[in-house]
């Protein structure tokens, strides 16, 4: 996505805009990405929690990623419709859910890990190797993820 020639004078040189619109050239591209692969994005994140976190309570991963309840909920379902996921009584609290990824499922996220990587690397393809660096380290501090986030 091309920011626009008619922005509004008053925006198109706002910290905000410009990295709303990065932003969503990012997204776009990874959301390509990931559509050969079967996922949307949502599904590729919740589907890379689980592999990261596994076996995990339905509940923390709604806390780990932000995703509403009854969202996380559909996403699962397809997850596990698809033979990515499964979910099974957590052998801690059998009230809970616990999900944990299939082997499809783990071989998936490293693909797809992949193909955003790559997607990123268009995204970034105009900035130098020093640029990407200090561009990501910046992006980090203005966004307050940690560094120990990596």
């Amino acid at each position: 996505m091309d920011t626009p020639p008619t922005a509004p004078s008053t925006i198109r040189d706002l910290p905000s805009w410009l990295l709303g619109r990065a932003a969503a050239r990012g997204r776009a591209l990874v959301a390509a990405a990931l559509a050969e692969h079967g996922l949307k994005m949502w599904h590729h994140v919740v589907l890379s929690a689980v592999v990261d976190r596994q076996p995990v309570a339905q509940a923390d991963l709604v806390r780990g990623v932000g995703l509403d309840p009854k969202d996380m909920v559909g996403v699962l379902n397809d997850l596990q419709a698809a033979g990515l996921v499964e979910r099974t009584p957590d052998p801690r609290d059998r009230r809970k859910n616990a999900v944990t990824a299939t082997g499809t499922g783990a071989r998936l996220v490293e693909t797809c890990a992949r193909v955003s990587r790559a997607a990123n690397d268009e995204l970034l393809a105009p900035l130098t190797a020093a640029e990407r660096d200090q561009f990501l380290d910046m992006l980090r501090r203005v966004s307050g993820v940690a560094a120990e986030a990596r």
